[in-house]
């Protein structure tokens, strides 16, 4: 049976070819071979070149990179003409001046007027009704109030033995006030300094001298202090009808033992309206997952598309359209089909968030955003079919075939993308959260994360009780005071959640509860 010649020489017709001396064939059938192996070479080089090139282009617009990381230069605008006009308020702008203390609260009122008139010189009487106020605000000199408790021992004449006296149970051995371990936390949980920098503040402003232990142990007494009202906001989390959640890597060492294996941890957040829960784990599954919105969870979920969410319907899901639109981007930004189809998909959510701003805005009724979101939908879901037609092998790394991947995967959960549409109080992205994860990823990277659970407890407990507080308008520092104080008394802690709750978010809190 005769052998098929090599695709490289069947270009040369068949008599020549078995006229061609063997020597020759055989060198022609070598480079031939050498020219295929080339071809794959050259296939694989060019595969890690556009791995290369996606990842060097990778930016915050078609991926989940921070602004921070985008390259210098990156999303400039246009530079626009210089203006002719002064720098500051322009003539007929409204302006603002500062609020003034009311009259009750100023330490002193002192006033001025004039003894002789400024056009005649006639000596002036009277007062003015409504006189113009300039207030100066200073601070006094601060200095500690320090209150010495003294333990006498005595010595008995019966037996000679001695005595000492012991403090009241009222007074903490701790040797700090509960405004000073309220200000601690403050300056660790709202301003995110490191205890080197609280004991400096501390010192410096306060004038009160506190090791770096005993600002640990202050610390740790106000993320003990507030246990039982963040435990009561995730109850209220875990009960609520529509909830955002994300999650960020975090580090967390072993000094304690509580991470033998050296794991990675994740700083998980839930975010309402006017209630946010952070927690730690030591996991990014679905276990951490189920922790955190309750297994019994029966809300709307909005996230991205980490599969740790999976457990939670279809039904009950919006996905984040600011990730998806990444995706989109980063699929148009690659060559050849990837590019139709990426900047088909960008066009279409386009198109929605143009429709959805209306919605906000009030121009657009929920009844007619409805209706024109169905061709769009059907127009992404077209586009998503067709890219999930392209035949790819397993493990296949084109372009091509990243982008048919992601559709593929975008194609199974494609009915949580639009829950927004139809439900009010659903937002289309999860913005919410991750604007909430924000001062989070600041703290670890400054921080450098944690050292023991108890610390990863602090930041979490810390984070739940500013983001929320600041939700709902309340003061921070005198929050933790008084939180300090309820545990100093064995009492309950304030609670975190708001004042106001309706009726149906009352009535599922308290059948959980």
């Amino acid at each position: 049976m005769e052998q098929k010649r090599p695709s490289y020489i069947e270009q040369i017709p068949r008599v020549d070819w078995e006229k061609t001396p063997a020597s020759v064939q055989e060198l022609v059938e070598g480079m031939g071979q050498e020219i295929e192996s080339l071809k794959k070479q050259l296939a694989e080089v060019l595969i890690v070149q556009q791995q290369l090139e996606e990842r060097v282009n990778r930016t915050s617009k078609n991926s989940s990179s921070p602004p921070s990381a985008d390259p210098p230069g990156f999303g400039n605008k246009q530079e626009k003409k210089k203006s002719t006009k002064k720098r500051g308020g322009q003539p007929g702008h409204s302006g603002t001046s500062r609020d003034l203390y009311p009259i009750e609260e100023c330490s002193c009122v002192i006033d001025h007027r004039p003894e002789e008139c400024a056009n005649c010189g006639e000596i002036l009487n009277g007062s003015d009704t409504n006189p113009y106020r300039h207030q100066i605000v200073e601070i006094p000199p601060i200095s500690p109030i320090v209150i010495e408790h003294r333990l006498h021992q005595l010595t008995c004449n019966l037996c000679g033995g001695t005595t000492r006296g012991t403090l009241p149970d009222e007074v903490n051995p701790s040797g700090y006030g509960v405004r000073v371990v309220a200000l601690v936390a403050l300056l660790s949980g709202v301003y995110r300094n490191s205890q080197r920098m609280v004991q400096s503040a501390m010192l410096e402003v306060f004038g009160i001298s506190i090791s770096l232990g005993t600002i640990n142990k202050l610390r740790l007494e106000a993320s003990d202090a507030v246990a039982g009202c963040v435990d009561e906001a995730k109850l209220y989390i875990q009960c609520s009808h529509v909830v955002g959640a994300d999650e960020t890597s975090f580090n967390q060492g072993n000094i304690d033992g509580s991470n033998p294996q050296q794991r990675k941890a994740w700083l998980w957040v839930a975010v309402t309206p006017l209630v946010t829960f952070f927690e730690i784990a030591l996991t990014r599954c679905t276990a951490a997952a189920q922790n955190l919105l309750g297994e019994n969870f029966c809300g709307i979920l909005n996230s991205d598309r980490h599969g740790a969410y999976n457990w939670i319907d279809l039904e009950r899901r919006q996905l984040c359209w600011a990730h998806l639109r990444r995706e989109f981007i980063k699929m148009s930004e690659r060559p050849g089909v990837s590019a139709q189809l990426g900047t088909a998909l960008v066009k279409q959510q386009e198109k929605l968030f143009e429709l959805w701003h209306r919605v906000r805005d009030g121009t657009l009724s929920r009844c007619d955003f409805v209706e024109l979101v169905q061709e769009i939908r059907s127009s992404i879901k077209t586009t998503l079919v067709e890219a999930d037609e392209y035949q790819i092998t397993t493990r296949e790394k084109t372009p091509l075939a990243k982008t048919v991947r992601t559709c593929r995967q975008l194609l199974k959960v494609e009915s949580a993308m639009w829950l927004f549409v139809t439900t009010a109080g659903v937002e289309p992205t999860n913005n919410a959260a991750e604007r909430a994860i924000r001062p989070a990823v600041i703290w670890r990277r400054t921080s450098f994360g944690s050292q023991t659970l108890a610390g990863s407890n602090f930041v979490a407990r810390m984070l739940t009780v500013v983001t929320t507080l600041k939700s709902q308008r309340r003061n921070v520092l005198e929050f933790m005071t008084q939180a300090v104080i309820a545990a100093r008394d064995g009492k309950l802690a304030p609670s975190l959640l708001p004042e106001v709750i309706s009726s149906d978010e009352s009535e599922d809190f308290l059948n959980v509860a």
